[in-house]
């Protein structure tokens, strides 16, 4: 139905002529995807639906929206400007968590929550903190006196408190006398409470260090001490000025920072201390709190990695015992599908022991009940649980790989293997459930439908639409309608026999007898999928607009699979995921459309990686490649997420060897353009200086661009635009433009070290 609309609407004639999509259009032009929101929040009692929108003027400043379920209309409930009128100063912990959480490059009003009662919004902007009561809808939020450069602001679920982080100590504010407490002294220095660490925040899905008992009778909190953790000094170049930062950064094989887990009351007091075993250097990797207050489970993990513990405590007494362990021979992913059901006896708990993620019901004795799901295909994530009516909701791309759909499954078990699907149309639905799974909140889009909202019943049935956002004339795509062309969704086979699944756009007018250039886009790191059938893929539209034949494939190691589908790269990176990019390649090659001699690769971060990898191992396939911010040594990466895959690099060095390009550079002679931010604190700017020397010292050309003052991202005004002018001027000039050429070299030996290393 929706696509017999789109085609519709692409056939209306109009008197003025559609628009040539643009770089600038795409990156500072405002947001192309219409009335977008973010933020999708069902409050409590279930009347309305909250959101954050861009503002008209601004794609980067959101503000705090609402709709009315009752009477179907939206208003806007909080301008950011006026809350703070002059602009924000974001202490370096919010900066540094924004990066985390990839909001760097947003303003105003990024987060948000809901009071329990729903009668209240708390509201962190610039460090500080405000409550917006619903009650008084023309009234200024009020402010909470907290202080400056608070971090992760939170509601206790009883409504009493508003706890927070500030100066590197747990805070909260009692709502009943307006009183702010400090609950942790010691933190300071190297000493942190109440944060996540920086590799959970980077690599474990989890931004913050403290948890609410439900019955507002405790917290529980992380306390981290980074004194072991070396310092890297950093020099962060600026356009004016230079930073040199001393960051505690966990390389990979070097220490990481001593956690401990804490119970505190929001009325004061020494913390007690949870035992969290013998073994120090563990990851606390999740805390949950059970439905009676009374009890908390803690994740654990060794260093290693292939071994998870769920631990139950009493709150009261300390004690604590295993419920379940998981093994693995590899690696665990780890997931957010813990539930404990009201019920008091029971949990959900998602496993990817099967080979694929599914969900099991347990005993709180930690017996094993049933099998929630199963079968040769993975589930996303837990969404909610009817415990009432026995229904549990997940998203899974159980019919299609590049699809995101909904299903309900039976607490029992009972379709187990055959789940019923309540999400309709082909495409990406994400979903935000109410409290008590009466209803949920759809967030649609497909790669020729924009983003709609809509509400629907449990059943998928639709109650109203919050956003239907048709791409007509009000749209602000519409302009640009004839830069969008659909793209084809195929399959080809690794060398394992595993099915790899690709995208491909052809070219704006595209002509079967002619022969066309490619820009090969990927990342091919893993828990990343690309290949979706999602709206918003600009810049790969606008290199088929300007003549490219544009694909992307999923390699081996990527998420969504299953397991052995991931881990091929145990040990090893760069080997497997070459392989199959090259069978995407040479694919390309067998087309009559294709031009062979005018391939080009282009990647961003594990995708800069990638491209460094395919030039060493493959210029002789490839005519050049982008790399933006690539990690080329992974013994500068941290521990956390190097080490889940190669293990340290004390146990493992020739697989640490193998997996940098700079063991491979003898063989780059494709041209290389190389891209980075000056002050990148995740791939750290070192990755691209040891790279430039090694190739320097072959005497190997390249070209090089440097941000100043940029992180991971390069968010800063102009940025993102100017380096994808960059990319598109190499393909068009370097790709294009030339065959398979050889970069210049000198006749310098290679190092020892890279010639014995392969």
């Amino acid at each position: 139905m929706r696509a017999l609309l789109f085609a519709a609407l692409m056939m209306v004639a109009l008197p003025t002529m559609a628009e040539k999509l643009t770089i600038e259009r795409i990156f500072d032009g405002g947001s192309l995807a219409g009335a977008e929101p973010r933020g999708l929040r069902i409050s409590p009692d279930g009347t309305r639906v909250t959101f954050l929108r861009a503002r008209p003027d601004d794609q980067f400043q959101l503000d705090l929206w609402e709709y009315q379920l009752k009477d179907n209309k939206t208003r806007l409930l909080v301008d950011s400007k006026k809350l703070e009128p002059n602009g924000e100063q974001l202490s370096d912990a919010e900066k540094a968590r924004r990066e985390r959480e990839r909001t760097a490059s947003l303003r105003g009003i990024v987060s948000y929550q809901w009071s329990p009662d729903g009668k209240q919004l708390l509201i962190p902007i610039n460090g500080k903190l405000y409550v917006y009561v619903l009650a008084t809808p023309d009234a200024a939020p009020k402010p909470l006196d907290a202080g400056d450069n608070v971090i992760d602001p939170r509601i206790s679920p009883k409504g009493r408190y508003v706890s927070y982080v500030r100066e590197q100590n747990l805070w909260v504010i009692d709502l009943t006398t307006g009183e702010a407490r400090q609950l942790t002294h010691d933190g300071g220095g190297n000493v942190h409470n109440g944060e996540a660490e920086f590799v959970a925040q980077e690599e474990m899905d989890r931004s913050s260090g403290y948890w609410w008992a439900p019955d507002d009778s405790a917290i529980a909190f992380e306390r981290y001490d980074e004194s072991h953790v070396q310092v890297t000094k950093r020099t962060e170049l600026y356009a004016d000025h230079t930073d040199v930062i001393d960051q505690r950064y966990p390389a990979a094989g070097t220490p990481n920072v001593a956690v401990k887990l804490g119970l505190v009351s929001p009325t004061g007091g020494q913390p007690r201390w949870i035992d969290l075993g013998k073994d120090s250097d563990i990851y606390l990797t999740r805390v949950n709190w059970l439905p009676d207050g009374k009890h908390l489970a803690y994740q654990r993990m060794p260093r290693s990695q292939q071994q998870l513990d769920l631990r139950l405590v009493d709150a009261k007494t300390l004690a604590q015992r295993t419920l379940l362990t998981e093994h693995s021979d590899t690696w665990i992913n780890l997931n957010n599908d813990l539930t404990f059901l009201k019920d008091g006896k029971s949990f959900l708990w998602g496993s990817e022991r099967s080979g694929y993620h599914h969900l099991y019901l347990y005993g709180l004795d930690g017996k094993l009940r049933h099998a929630v799901s199963e079968g040769e295909w993975p589930i996303d994530g837990l969404l909610a649980v009817n415990e009432h009516s026995g229904t549990v909701f997940v998203s899974s791309n159980k019919d299609a790989v590049p699809e995101r759909q909904l299903y309900a499954l039976k607490l029992d078990g009972s379709n187990a293997k055959a789940p019923l699907r309540i999400s309709q149309g082909a495409g990406t639905h994400l979903a935000e459930f109410a409290h008590d799974a009466s209803f949920y909140v759809d967030n649609f889009s497909s790669v020729d439908t924009p983003p709609q909202v809509s509400v629907h019943k449990p059943d998928g049935g639709l109650l109203t639409w919050i956003e239907p956002n048709k791409l007509d004339e009000k749209h602000p795509f519409w302009h640009y309608r004839d830069s969008l062309i659909t793209p084809e969704f195929g399959t080809l086979k690794a060398a394992d026999g595993q099915t790899l699944y690709y995208r491909l756009y052809k070219p704006a007018g595209f002509d079967p007898t002619k022969k066309y250039p490619v820009f090969n886009m990927y990342y091919g790191g893993p828990s990343a999928q690309l290949v979706t059938n999602a709206w918003g893929d600009y810049f790969n539209q606008y290199m088929a607009n300007q003549g490219f034949v544009v694909f992307t494939l999923d390699n081996r190691g990527m998420a969504r699979r299953g397991r052995a589908f991931e881990t091929p790269i145990f040990q090893l990176l760069g080997a497997v995921e070459v392989e199959d990019q090259l069978v995407g390649i040479q694919w390309l090659k067998s087309q009559p459309w294709v031009d062979g001699r005018h391939i080009g690769v282009f990647g961003w971060s594990y995708g800069g990686y990638l491209t460094t990898m395919m030039l060493a191992k493959a210029s002789d396939q490839l005519a050049g490649g982008v790399a933006v911010a690539p990690v080329t040594n992974w013994r500068l990466y941290d521990t956390f997420y190097t080490e889940r895959y190669l293990g340290r690099p004390q146990d493992n060095d020739a697989g640490y060897t193998r997996s940098s390009p700079l063991a491979w550079l003898d063989g780059l002679t494709s041209r290389l353009y190389l891209v980075h931010g000056m002050a990148d604190d995740n791939v750290l700017f070192v990755h691209s200086t040891e790279l430039m020397s090694d190739l320097q010292k072959r005497g190997t050309q390249f070209q090089f661009m440097a941000y100043p003052g940029a992180k991971h991202g390069l968010n800063l005004p102009g940025q993102r635009a100017h380096a994808y002018h960059l990319i598109e001027y190499f393909f068009q000039h370097q790709v294009r433009g030339a065959g398979v050429p050889q970069a210049p070299k000198a006749p310098v030996a290679a190092p020892a070290s890279a010639a014995t290393s392969r």
